[in-house]
This record gives C-alpha cells, sequence and structure tokens, in this order.
C-alpha cells in the first residue's frame, strides 16, 4: 500500500512540474509575439491615442525624449485645408499629431483649435504694465505748444485801461484747475472764494476732454459759459492728469502776455477751499516786483516706483533719487514777478509728467526757494490731540488757514457761508496744529512711497 502510495505522489509532482513548464514556454511565446507585432508598426495608433492631449505634468515627465518620440511617430503627410498656427516665439511648438478628429469637417476642426487653452509660460510672470504710456510720453514731449481754443484777453484791465497808474493795476489774479465736466465746481467756485472783486479777477484753466463722448456738446457748454462769464481758458490738448505740465506752461505764458503787470497769482485745484482775505492779508506788506513763492511745500519726496499708483514714474523717465523742493498742487501764491521767471525757465526744463514737480525743477532753475507757509493744508488738516472729537465742519478751524484740499462741491458751499455768518464766534477754540507738512523718509519700510494724493479734511495727528 505504501509503494502505491509513493507512486501516485511522484506522478502528481511529474505532473505539477510538466504544468508550470508548459505555461512558462506559453508565456515566453506571448512575449515574442508581443516583441514582433511592436517591431512590425501596428502600435501606431495606441502612440498617437497617448500623446494625442498630454497634460502639462504628463509632458514635464517625457521631457525630451518624449517630444523625440512625438514627432517620430507623427506622419509626413497634412491635408492642405488644415489650418496652421504660426509658431510661438519664446520657444519651438511641439508639433501634434494627427487623429480621428481631424479627419472631420474643416468647420469642426477650428472651432477645436479655438477652443484649446494655451499652456502657460513656466518663466517669470511678465511685469504689470503702466496705465500711462510713458515711452509715448517721451516720443511727443517736445511738442509743447498749442493753440489757446477760447481766450480772455480783457481778463486783466481794469477800467477798460491798464495805462491809468499803477494802483489801476490788476492786484489778485486767481487761476483754477478744472475740466470741462466738473461745471458745479466752477460755479460754486465763482460764488464763494472765487468772486471776482475791485482788483481780483479769476479764470478756469481747461483742456480738451480725451473722452468727448462721455459729455456731447462740450465745445458748446463752454462756449455759452465763456460768454456768460469771461472766465474760461481753453487749450487744444487733451485734458489729462500727466498734462497738467502743459496747462502749467501754457498758463504762464498767457500771464506773460495777457496780464503781465499783474501783482500776485493764487492758483490751485477747483477742489478746495481758500480764505482769500488771509491770503490778502499774508500779502501786505510784499512787494510784486520780487521773488515771492509760498504754499504747502514738500521736501525730500522720492519718486514712485510702485507701477499701481497714480503718481508712477519709472526710472528711465527720472533716475534721480529724491524731487526737488516743489509745493502742493493744492494751492500757492507766486509774484507776478516770480511768474514771468517761470515762463522763462519753464521753457528750458524738459517737460515731467507730474506738474507739481515740474514747476519745483522751474523754481530751482532760477534759483527760488519756495517758502512754506502753515495756512496751506493740501494734504489734508492735523486733528489737534487736545480735541479728537472736534466737528469736521467746525468753522473756527478754518478761519485761520489759507488753503484747505480736498473738498466737495456742498462742502465748500457750506463752508463758505459758515465763516461768512454774521452770528459766528470763535472764542476760546482750539486752533490746528501749527506743524507744517514734511516728507517723512521711511513711511514704507524704509522706501518712502507714500502717494502724494492721499488727501483728507482730517489726518492723524503727528
Amino acid at each position: 500500500m505504501r509503494m502505491v502510495m509513493m507512486r501516485r505522489r511522484r506522478c502528481y509532482l511529474k505532473g505539477d512540474v510538466l504544468c508550470t513548464i508548459l505555461l512558462l514556454v506559453l508565456f515566453s511565446v506571448l512575449l515574442y509575439l508581443r516583441q514582433v507585432l511592436l517591431s512590425s508598426g501596428w502600435d501606431k495608433p495606441a502612440w498617437k491615442l497617448e500623446i494625442l492631449r498630454p497634460t502639462s505634468s504628463s509632458r514635464s515627465l517625457l521631457g525630451t525624449n518624449g517630444a523625440r518620440v512625438a514627432q517620430e511617430s507623427r506622419p509626413n503627410t497634412v491635408r492642405p485645408s488644415e489650418p496652421q498656427l504660426p509658431p510661438c516665439e519664446h520657444k519651438p511648438k511641439r508639433p501634434q499629431p494627427k487623429s480621428k478628429a481631424q479627419s472631420k469637417p474643416k468647420g469642426r476642426s477650428q472651432s477645436r483649435q479655438k477652443s484649446i487653452t494655451p499652456t502657460k509660460m513656466t518663466g517669470a510672470p511678465l511685469p504689470t504694465m503702466p496705465l500711462f504710456d510713458f515711452v509715448g510720453y517721451l516720443r511727443d514731449k517736445d511738442n509743447r505748444n498749442f493753440q489757446l481754443l477760447i481766450d480772455q484777453p480783457q481778463k486783466c484791465q481794469l477800467g477798460g485801461s491798464q495805462q491809468a497808474g499803477e494802483s489801476h493795476q490788476l492786484y489778485m489774479l486767481i487761476a483754477v484747475k478744472s475740466v470741462a465736466a466738473d461745471f458745479d465746481k466752477r460755479q460754486v467756485v465763482r460764488r464763494t472764494w472765487g468772486k471776482e472783486g475791485r482788483s481780483i479777477r479769476t479764470v478756469f484753466l481747461l483742456g480738451v476732454p480725451k473722452n468727448r463722448t462721455a459729455l456731447p456738446l462740450w465745445d458748446q457748454l463752454l462756449t455759452y459759459e465763456s460768454q456768460t462769464f469771461e472766465d474760461i481758458l481753453l487749450w487744444d490738448f487733451e485734458d489729462t492728469f500727466f498734462n497738467l505740465t502743459l496747462k502749467e506752461t501754457h498758463f504762464l505764458e498767457w500771464v506773460n502776455h495777457t496780464c503781465p503787470h499783474v501783482k500776485f497769482i493764487f492758483k490751485g485745484d477747483a477742489d478746495v477751499y481758500v480764505n482769500v482775505e488771509n491770503i490778502l492779508e499774508m500779502l501786505q506788506g510784499e512787494k510784486s516786483d520780487n521773488d515771492l513763492f509760498i504754499g504747502d511745500i514738500i521736501v525730500n519726496a522720492k519718486p514712485i516706483r510702485r507701477r499701481t499708483s497714480k503718481y508712477y514714474v519709472p526710472e528711465f523717465v527720472y533716475g534721480s533719487a529724491l524731487y526737488p523742493s516743489y509745493a502742493g498742487g493744492g494751492g500757492f501764491v507766486m509774484s507776478g514777478y516770480t511768474a514771468r521767471r517761470l515762463s522763462a525757465s519753464c521753457q528750458q526744463v524738459e517737460l515731467f509728467p507730474i506738474d507739481d514737480v515740474f514747476l519745483g525743477m522751474c523754481l530751482q532753475l532760477i534759483g527760488i526757494k519756495p517758502s512754506r507757509h502753515h495756512g496751506f493744508r493740501t494734504f489734508g488738516i492735523p486733528r489737534p490731540s487736545a480735541a479728537p472729537h472736534l466737528q469736521t465742519f467746525d468753522p473756527c478751524f478754518y478761519r485761520d488757514l489759507m488753503v484747505v484740499h480736498s473738498l466737495t462741491v456742498p462742502q465748500i458751499w457750506l463752508m463758505w457761508n459758515l465763516l461768512h455768518d454774521p452770528k459766528l464766534s470763535c472764542h476760546n477754540r482750539t486752533r490746528p496744529t501749527s506743524g507744517s507738512f514734511k516728507w517723512r523718509m521711511g513711511d514704507s519700510e524704509g522706501e518712502g512711497e507714500t502717494d502724494y494724493d492721499e488727501k483728507q479734511v482730517f489726518v492723524t495727528h503727528d
């Protein structure tokens, strides 16, 4: 019995070995057939289906070898009806293999190609382009003579003649920067601090609107306004922020030609409140035939290098580390003698896109150091620490100031009436802080790049 059992076990073992050997032989035959099939070229459709729509991760894994395989596996024949995309300038365009989708009608093939999203470049992101075309500005900056479309040749004549003696000459000319659409701002200036008096005249400085469709019949509006108020000066250049420098130079030329005997000039914006009475009191005893330039003087200002800023200036436009001292454009006072000198010096200085800084360059050229006065608050009013709950429109807080920037039309009208109320009493009032504005170095972690136009009625007291 034992012998029989031993023989059966041997037969089982021999059968298992034979089955294993047979399986190995069959597996080897299958591998050989697969290799023969691969070498015969039957695998091309399979390769096409795999590389038809590679993802960004698969492209990075394939590398150069994968690109070479895709190029070798693509057929050389291309249908002439298929649109060919131009090669990219940055790197060679990876050829796309043909698929069954390409055998469909031409219209559907084009619709598929339009829906393809281009692959993002892996290099450094492109810098944000500035909102202003500085290259075009530098190209056209020598074009600085524009026609005067609306003039007021009799504005500076008192009593129809300027030859009646010095006492009849214009004492102060108020020049206000404006745009065509701001009729309401011009009106509130005419009815409040810009009222013309016996020896005070007012003009508004404008250019042609850039977006002329936003204000239909703008030219007729300014024509009727000029005929009614006789205070509009309009030049034939686009009225944009960076063209305010042209407004500055053309106004100085106009003063030199039309108002050569004016004693003093106040120049400012339409959104400021001005105490003209205080300015006239300040000018008492000043000689109009001497240099005089008073305002809110900014010193040690750095050029703004942030592209998102309204005052962004690239280094190829201005390469120095600091601007010269200049007055805030909200409002300043100068003598007629200084205005005539500035008209000549500004013709020698290259145009700069920020008008305040440009005027500082002109002052530096002729050696005039602008004077700072505490009453000019073109950057807001510091709230006194002793009166933290002081109301914004307390007229007693404005009574001793010259210029406050910036206010809306209702605010200007309200402040004018409050200050001229005969019942106004300002006893025991808290006077505004006398500290003047100075550029603080390192406001932005040592960069000092704080925007110049962040003006409020009240700013934090230092």
